[in-house]
């Protein structure tokens, strides 16, 4: 079995979650991404969040919120993601940069557009009463 090994970012306003689309994709996903050589997890994060949404996350503010893992959207059987999640602080407007076309907000009635790996995601923060 292969592990896609990610990171992503969670924002929460208005008991919703703050979801992209990647030009040409057809699900949402919760930014973030994968590391570079060397890189810990505050300076992947950061850098992709920079990248993928033009704003600046506060490394001090992450909090880590889990690891979830699902079978991977849009690859062969077998081929699983392990997304681990953190919730952080950031400066700057979000807009949609480099491969990302849209940036909405979701809800858990939303499920039917987002990823296996999301969609545990946002059970968990729907348990916790953190989103609608």
């Amino acid at each position: 079995m292969h592990v896609i090994d990610k990171l992503a970012w969670i924002e929460i306003r208005n008991q919703r979650i703050l979801s992209t689309r990647s030009i040409g994709k057809d699900k949402y996903y919760l930014p973030g991404g994968k590391r570079e050589a060397g890189e810990t997890d505050a300076q992947a994060l950061c850098r992709e969040i920079r990248e993928e949404l033009s704003v600046a996350l506060h490394p001090a503010s992450l909090a880590f919120v889990g690891v979830f893992e699902a079978a991977a959207h849009g690859h062969p059987e077998g081929v699983m993601v392990k997304m681990t999640c953190y919730m952080a602080a950031y400066t700057g407007e979000l807009q949609a940069a480099a491969e990302i076309e849209e940036v909405r907000w979701l809800d858990h009635s939303d499920k039917d557009k987002i990823s296996e790996v999301d969609k545990q995601i946002f059970d968990y923060l729907k348990e916790r009463d953190l989103i609608q």
